[in-house]
């Protein structure tokens, strides 16, 4: 299991915000009209209005970990060497999202680091 890799919570803040902030720049180029992006600092929103659903990337600063909630799952990433990491499956955060994504707007979607 990929270990926490930030020397400080404001090490760890400063990677999410640069993550988060990534992930809603992609996630506005995305051509659906249903699609709204909402982002505040430690906390990005994928609302999906025409299905009334919405996905939630947080920042959980005492455990150095993301969490996604989407579809009534829940999973916690760490930041590994390769990006965020599933703490329990090992899947990536980006390839799971972009499939969750996929799955709502009915394309392909992939997000990048």
């Amino acid at each position: 299991m990929p270990q926490p890799r930030f020397d400080s919570d404001a090490d760890f803040r400063a990677s999410v915000g640069r993550t988060l902030q990534s992930l809603m720049m992609q996630a506005d180029e995305i051509d659906s009209d249903d699609l709204d992006v909402r982002y505040t600092p430690g906390n990005l929103q994928i609302v999906f209005e025409d299905v009334g659903a919405t996905f939630v990337l947080s920042q959980q600063t005492p455990t150095h970990e993301l969490w996604l909630s989407a579809n009534l799952t829940a999973w916690h990433f760490v930041h590994g060497e390769g990006g965020w990491i599933e703490r329990d499956s090992g899947e990536d955060m980006l390839q799971l999202l972009g499939r969750l994504v996929s799955e709502k707007v009915g394309e392909s979607v992939t997000f990048r680091s």
